[in-house]
Parts: structure tokens; sequence; C-alpha cells
């Protein structure tokens, strides 16, 4: 009887357990008694319904697409001396790769983002199959011209939406920079010798009206009665400290620090991952209520986002103010309100969190003192 004789794949893929519970994917390769690896910047991440096995499927299949692609680089003896370019990646495959990449690392408003690009890319492009080496400054040019001229807001959207809308200013520019950052990436990846992004202008998003309450409308808000006060003492927290409404769902009662008459916040935002000291005054530290365990959250019976915003404009409505407000809309109160008190706008740029003072001059912009100052001199002319 003949002994058969295997052959031993010379690649293997292999895992890497990470702090936050993602699985990292790589290559083990042994050739010629040599040892090396190659991280693929793919992650398996774990599983807690049937989309996030359907993700871990197809990073799985991309992790498998390049292995088999190693291992045919071996057999043709070109291992190591193959194409500097890999543009026979899919590209789709790759996209989706990096939105599984942003699960759990940055907020579910950027990676809704990413998949609602994902869904415009593949109404643009039909062949699912297609690789970068099709990707040329043309067919960007024409994805750009698709948000422009064709593309549908929530079209994918099963929910019940406004159907036949065009896409914002400003979603046609988040969406294009998401296809911009993918051809980034993949030319930082060695993936394609030039990015076909290039020369090619994106979309100047439209300034958006940060509506806003004043320091006398929080004032009546405080002494209105909200149906539930939690989500008024959060709202209100909220006027007081700029915090995001995702902080302030993180928030701990371990975060809180104590110094002298003032109490301190440590944490690490959401949005921008930065770590950030916030100090806050006693009425802010009135609102979080009786202390709890380091592990306990201080604000955590609040509603869907959605349900929230509902409860806080029927507050506000019963209160006399009428003005849209969302929750977010305490973060812009709390900006102005700083401004309005003469606070110079580099120590509110600290208190919000921004990386950039532009972005805190946005709120200079709203409340203007100089402006008004300047109309109120005018003399009686009527």
């Amino acid at each position: 009887m003949a002994t058969e004789k295997f052959i031993k794949e010379p690649i293997h893929i292999r895992q890497k357990k990470l702090a936050n519970g993602n699985l990292s994917l790589y290559l083990d390769i042994y050739i010629n008694g040599m040892r090396s690896y190659e991280f693929l910047r793919l992650y398996i991440i774990p599983e807690r319904n049937r989309e996030d096995k359907e993700r871990n499927r197809q990073t799985m299949q991309l992790a498998n697409s390049i292995k088999s692609k190693r291992i045919m680089d071996i057999q043709n003896g070109e291992f190591g001396f193959r194409s500097l370019y890999k543009l026979d990646t899919l590209f789709f495959e790759y996209f989706r790769a990096m939105c599984n990449r942003r699960i759990g690392s940055e907020s579910r408003g950027n990676w809704g983002n990413w998949i609602s690009c994902l869904h415009h890319l593949m109404k643009y492009e039909r062949n699912e199959r297609i690789t970068f080496e099709r990707i040329t400054p043309e067919w960007v040019q024409g994805f750009r011209d698709y948000l422009d001229r064709d593309a549908i807001a929530w079209d994918h959207d099963s929910r019940k939406r406004v159907k036949g809308k065009p896409l914002s200013e400003n979603s046609k520019q988040s969406y294009f920079n998401k296809l911009r950052a993918c051809l980034n990436q993949a030319y930082e990846d060695r993936i394609i010798p030039e990015n076909p992004c290039r020369g090619i202008d994106g979309f100047r998003g439209e300034e958006t009206t940060r509506m806003y309450l004043t320091i006398d409308e929080v004032k009546i808000l405080a002494q209105t009665e909200c149906e539930y006060p939690q989500i008024k003492s959060a709202f209100l927290f909220s006027c007081l400290t700029g915090l995001r409404k995702s902080d302030i769902l993180r928030l701990r009662w371990g975060d809180i620090h104590h110094q002298g008459e003032f109490a301190r916040i440590i944490f690490r935002q959401k949005k921008t991952g930065g770590l950030e000291y916030l100090d806050i005054n006693h009425q802010a530290v009135e609102l979080m209520g009786d202390e709890g365990k380091p592990e306990s959250h201080i604000f955590a019976d609040l509603l869907t986002t959605s349900a929230t915003n509902r409860v806080i404009q029927e507050w506000v409505s019963s209160a006399g103010i009428h003005k849209k407000i969302s929750f977010h809309c305490a973060r812009h109160s709390f900006a102005t309100m700083m401004l309005d008190l003469g606070t110079d706008i580099y120590t509110v740029s600290k208190l919000l969190g921004h990386r950039e003072i532009a972005t805190t001059q946005i709120y200079a912009r709203v409340l203007d003192k100089n402006k008004q100052k300047a109309v109120s001199v005018i003399p009686q002319i009527i």
C-alpha cells in the first residue's frame, strides 16, 4: 500500500486576543525553516446576535482570501518578490472590513455612516467583485456625481421615513469622506500604487442650526416638572457640564474625584477617545444624586434616544418654551452659556473637549455679543 504524502500548508490563520475582547487575525507563515507573521488588521468580534455572526463570516472570508493569495504567491515562487501592490483585492470586502473594525471602537452613529456609505457604493457599483484595479479617478468622480445628483436619503432604510429625499450636503460630504478614508488606507496598505481620490474635490458641508436654551430658559426648565425625573436630571447635568449623552450614559461613580470645593470627572470621550479632566460645580454634583458603588452608573434609567428626545420636547413645551430641543441641545446650551458669561473661547473649547478651536468658534458665531452691542447703538430713526 502506497504511503500518501501530505503537503503541510505553509500559511495558517491565527488569532490574538485583544484587551477589548476582539480577536486580531494574522497569518503565520513558515517557509524554508523561517517563520514570519503578517497582521491583517481584521478582527473577529464577540457574537451577540445574527448580525455579529454575519460580520465575522465576512471577515473570515476576507482573511481566507488573503491567505489563498499568499499561498499562490509561494507556489509561483513569487513570495517576497511578488508585485508590490495587491490590485486584485476585492474592494467591497476591504470596505466591509473597515466598517467592521469600527464596531465598538467608535460611536454607533459613525459606524452607521460607514454602513450607509457602503449601501450607496453598492447602489452605484453593481459589480460586487470589483477589484481595486478598477477603482480609477473616473470611478471616484462617478461616485461623487452619483452622491450629488442621484443618491436618495434613507433609500435602504426599511423604517418609515420620508422617501425620495435627496441627500443633504453634510451627508454627501460624510459619505465621500468615507470613500476617501478607505482609499487612503488602501494606499497605506500598499494595495494601490496611487490614490485615485487625489485631485477630486469633496463636498463642503453646510453649517447646521445649533439650537440652544438661554440661561433664563434653563432656569425655567429646572422649575418645571418632567414626566421622567432621571431624564430631567441628565439633561440639566449636560447643560451644566457640556457632556454628550453618550458620555453621560457611560459615567460611573468611580469617575468622580473630589478636589476641595470642586468635583472632577476623569473620563475618556466616546466620540474622540480622548482622556478628559472636567471640573463640575456643586449644582451638577447635586443632580447626580446619592453616591453609589464605583462601578455603578450615575444615570442608568434613560430611554432610547428617540424616546428621550420626545420626553424632552414635551417637557420644554410644557415650560412654555417654543423651541425644538433634543438632548444634544443641552451641550449647545452649555457652550453658549459659558460664552455669554464671559468665559474665553480657549477655556470653553477645553471644557467641551474639542480638539480644534475652530469647532468652538461656531458657538462664538451663534452668540456674538459684539454684533449685539453694535446694533444696539443704532439711533432711533423710526
